[in-house]
């Protein structure tokens, strides 16, 4: 979602007043079961499917199902969350940082609720290259948001060479949250999906992906190398500077037929 704002644009020795087109920039509070949990912020868009997403990635709730009442003020940047068993660990707990001995040395990284949440991706879809090059360039063409803004991240669910679902988010974790949140209030097995992504896969990225279930993650952006060797020991199949007709495979590349 977008609004207009006067702006003046310079372009070289020429200067003059235009209306942009400026990504809306939203705080959206959770309170969990009456009390305040976390506040996003995010773009005011399938909000529903964002805060499912967001509470099953820090591992509140496992299904959609376990959230009794779920209600939205968005005048006021509210949500309103009950679940059918109330939380017994603190809100701090999902923000410690774990150093197990989980197999994988990337896994040290984890915080408490990746490790409960973001597990190791067994099988899952297989993807031709040029399924891989088709995804990126329907990303880029279904993004109204950001074709007029140039402010949001987007990502999709793919499959059969068509994009199943697509969302946009000013925060590249927000976009994927309405992803994992869609697929959970639709009961849509992730895994027989590859994730198209517009935004760098960084460690947390890989992590979200794991945590949805997805076995192939697609970008036109660069990894970095954490991310690479959490994708290494979760088992996803990761790709990145989708462009044109090239791109780059890291990890676990037997689900890319070429």
């Amino acid at each position: 979602m977008s609004g207009a704002w006067p702006t003046i644009k310079v372009n070289g020795p020429d200067v003059f007043r235009r209306e942009d087109e400026i990504a809306e920039e939203f705080p959206l509070t959770i309170r969990l079961d009456g009390e305040e949990f976390a506040t996003l912020v995010c773009s005011p868009s399938d909000l529903e499917d964002l805060v499912v997403g967001f509470l099953a990635s820090e591992g509140v709730i496992l299904t959609a199902e376990d959230i009794r009442e779920m209600s939205l003020d968005e005048e006021r940047g509210f949500a309103y969350v009950n679940l059918h068993r109330p939380q017994s660990t603190g809100k701090d707990f999902y923000s410690k940082r774990l150093i197990g001995s989980c197999c994988g040395k990337s896994r040290q990284f984890y915080f408490h609720n990746d490790a409960r949440t973001a597990k190791t991706v067994t099988g899952g879809i297989n993807v031709t290259a040029a399924d891989c090059f088709a995804y990126m360039r329907l990303l880029q063409e279904n993004s109204a948001d950001f074709r007029l803004t140039g402010g949001v991240h987007n990502a999709a669910l793919c499959r059969d060479g068509e994009l199943v679902e697509a969302r946009s988010d000013i925060g590249r974790h927000n976009a994927l949250d309405k992803i994992f949140g869609h697929c959970l209030r639709h009961r849509i097995p992730a895994k027989n999906h590859a994730i198209a992504f517009s935004g760098r896969l960084s460690s947390e990225v890989v992590l979200k992906a794991a945590k949805i279930g997805s076995a192939v993650l697609l970008s036109k952006s660069a990894p970095t190398d954490l991310a690479l060797r959490l994708a290494e020991d979760l088992g996803i199949t990761c790709a990145g500077f989708i462009r044109g007709g090239s791109m780059n495979i890291y990890t676990h590349p037997h689900r890319i037929l070429l």
